[in-house]
């Protein structure tokens, strides 16, 4: 293997520990921010792991077609210290302030989704409800002038016909039934 190949794996691996630690404290801050279950944890742990690996192996094989030999792990070890000795802090901070952006963003999309949608909605379900109890009381006025003004053509009606029922006999349960929905007709209206 030629020296620029390695050096250029070892540039490789140097990335990769890099970003394996901002990997770690991004999941890390979040992990702590978002306060995830303590069962879920370990398999998130095993997922960080597992994805590391897997970006591991797809940097050393675009950089050496895949062998392993000691300036890998050398070009990793030294990618992660130089990361947590000099941008961890800044990843932390910035992970932290996008968490906080994000939540600010939920925040604020909340807000306008009740000023645009909930709270026209509960207007219209208010006015609606407020015509319909409008409608209704007219209905009912109307009702009870209609019947007001029919109550003398009955009173007309009855006497015209007072000698033709005078000797008809009104059943005492439509008399009983009569005065229950005059009863009901006097508490409601």
């Amino acid at each position: 293997m030629s020296p620029d190949t390695q050096w250029i794996t070892l540039m490789w691996m140097l990335t990769s520990g890099v970003v394996m630690g901002m990997a770690y404290d991004s999941y890390r801050v979040l992990s702590g921010q978002l306060r995830f279950p303590r069962w879920s944890i370990h398999t998130l742990d095993l997922l960080y792991w597992v994805a590391s690996a897997l970006f591991v192996f797809r940097m050393l094989y675009a950089g050496n077609h895949g062998q392993l030999r000691f300036y890998v792990f050398l070009g990793l070890i030294i990618g992660v210290c130089f990361y947590f000795w000099l941008l961890s802090v800044t990843t932390q901070r910035f992970v932290v302030m996008l968490i906080k952006l994000a939540r600010t963003l939920i925040h604020w999309c909340g807000h306008i989704l009740n000023i645009l949608i909930v709270m026209p909605a509960k207007g219209i379900y208010k006015l609606i409800r407020v015509l319909f109890g409008f409608v209704i009381a007219i209905l009912l006025f109307l009702g009870r002038l209609v019947l007001q003004c029919l109550v003398p053509f009955g009173k007309l009606f009855r006497w015209m016909f007072r000698p033709l029922l005078k000797h008809r006999v009104t059943p005492r349960f439509m008399i009983r039934v009569g005065t229950r929905i005059a009863a009901m007709w006097k508490r409601w209206f």
